[in-house]
């Protein structure tokens, strides 16, 4: 079975690993919500009386998100820092996301189409390209993939939100 998995085309690979840092990031808010909930930002509003990220960008998600990705990568033909670094710049690029939409004055969990999905796949698919074994046109492909697929998702990734609405 690894060896299958280490086998796969590099352009599935790479999309699999991407997929291994947001599946983390995800997963872990919804399985572990009451645990270790503490914000990246430590709760820092900007002068403009505005939270930096929000309570949505915890720690638990950004090392869910290594972790995921650092078991996936050797899994996927990596080595375990490759996985660690696409987990980094996900990760950065999702909070860059986060303080733009925060300073545009949007709600804290809010999703913006293409906002929230771009920077973040394409910014650890074009910087990490060449060790990945993908090419720059390739990665531009796997981030509309990822766009569409994580939009198609969207209903099932807030499901729990709205039924938490309807109880109440």
């Amino acid at each position: 079975m690894i060896h299958f998995i280490a086998s796969l085309p590099r352009w599935l690979a790479a999309f699999l690993l991407l997929a291994a840092a947001h599946v983390g990031a995800w997963a872990s808010g919804r399985l572990l919500a009451g645990a270790w909930p503490t914000p990246v930002d430590a709760g820092v509003t900007l002068a403009d009386g505005r939270r930096l990220f929000g309570d949505h960008k915890t720690w638990r998600g950004v090392l869910a998100a290594a972790l995921f990705c650092a078991v996936a990568a050797p899994l996927l033909g990596y080595t375990v820092r490759l996985g660690l670094q696409l987990a980094a710049l996900a990760m950065a690029a999702d909070l860059a996301t986060s303080f733009v939409k925060r300073r545009l004055n949007l709600a804290p969990g809010r999703e913006v189409p293409g906002v929230d999905q771009i920077p973040e796949a394409l910014v650890p698919l074009l910087v990490l390209s060449r060790p990945l074994g993908i090419s720059v046109a390739v990665a531009g492909l796997m981030t509309g993939v990822f766009l569409l697929l994580d939009l198609a998702a969207l209903p099932l990734r807030h499901r729990r939100r709205t039924l938490d609405r309807r109880a109440r």
